[in-house]
């Protein structure tokens, strides 16, 4: 049993204690480490911020399951897994909630400037400057959604009772979905006030939200990320809030986390998050529980509970 990457501090407890997992190293003691143990691990225990690539599994002969901590799977090589025979698990359901929870409070926070009152307030400028500003009312905003899977229906489903009109844009329409559908993501994005992210990470999805799209949103829109960063093209994003081509943003994830760019912390029309889009003692015991589901059904019949299909 190998862990890879930092885990949630109970799970690190319980992987030592109950199955003797073993760390794997950074830096010089890396290769000795994989060299003496690599040929024995059969299980990999490891979160959407770490993974495992194609490499590590080359060091890894006997790997038969990555056991993945959370939702999220796209820093794991899914296509070489599959071409390996290694089962690859995530937390899926156990967290929708919470990040749906997420995602309407980033649209209510960016919308009307709630962070940006806040440090408004903080900063004494009220008695001197008067009142902030107005903003924009979230009820009756047309949201579009890109990826209407289990958390974007949550979201969809909240967002109903500030009777805003929903769209979406999935790579296929789903069948009896309520929901307008949109056969691209610019065509969304031209339709819509508010366009929240809520795609999958990985190749196929790289910069799926591109120039084009946040241009289409245009200068009063409003860009909501709750996926990965890899999704949004962050440049551009960047370059488009800079100029007012956009009215704001929410962003829970980034390009390259935890580095968030200067440009973005400088800007008040941005609510940046750490990714604590499923940070809450609930949902995170109960993505544990199911990572040690995950692990036990590996380890006694080598299948897996909530299996990744591509």
């Amino acid at each position: 049993m190998l862990r890879v990457g930092p885990l949630k501090p109970s799970l690190m407890d319980t992987l030592v204690a109950d199955y003797d997992a073993l760390t794997l190293p950074d830096g010089d003691e890396r290769e000795q480490f994989l060299a003496e143990h690599g040929p024995s691990i059969t299980a990999v225990v490891t979160s959407g911020r770490t993974g495992v690539d194609a490499a590590l599994m080359e060091r890894l002969p006997q790997l038969g399951a990555v056991v993945n901590f959370g939702v999220g799977y796209d820093t794991t090589d899914v296509d070489a897994a599959t071409e390996r025979g290694i089962g690859v698990s995530n937390t899926p359901d156990v967290l929708t909630d919470c990040v749906a929870d997420l995602a309407v409070g980033l649209v209510i926070d960016t919308v009307r400037g709630l962070s940006s009152a806040e440090r408004f307030v903080r900063a004494g400028r009220w008695p001197a400057e008067g009142n902030t500003p107005l903003t924009r009312q979230v009820t009756g905003k047309r949201v579009g959604i890109i990826g209407l899977g289990r958390i974007g229906s949550a979201i969809a489903d909240r967002l109903t009772a500030f009777r805003c009109p929903i769209s979406y844009h999935n790579r296929n329409e789903i069948d009896g979905s309520p929901y307008a559908y949109a056969a691209n993501p610019v065509a969304l994005a031209e339709s819509v006030d508010v366009l929240i992210v809520a795609a999958s990470g990985g190749s196929g999805t790289a910069h799926l939200v591109d120039r084009a799209v946040l241009e289409a949103l245009g200068p009063q829109g409003y860009l909501i990320n709750v996926a990965r960063g890899s999704v949004v093209d962050e440049e551009a994003l960047i370059e488009l809030l800079a100029s007012g081509q956009l009215a704001g943003a929410g962003l829970d994830v980034f390009a390259h986390e935890p580095n968030v760019p200067d440009s973005l912390l400088a800007m008040d029309n941005v609510v940046l998050l750490p990714h604590v889009g499923s940070a809450t003692v609930e949902t995170r015991a109960a993505m544990e529980a199911l990572t040690l589901e995950n692990l036990d059904r590996f380890l006694a019949d080598g299948s897996l509970v909530t299996p990744v299909t591509k």
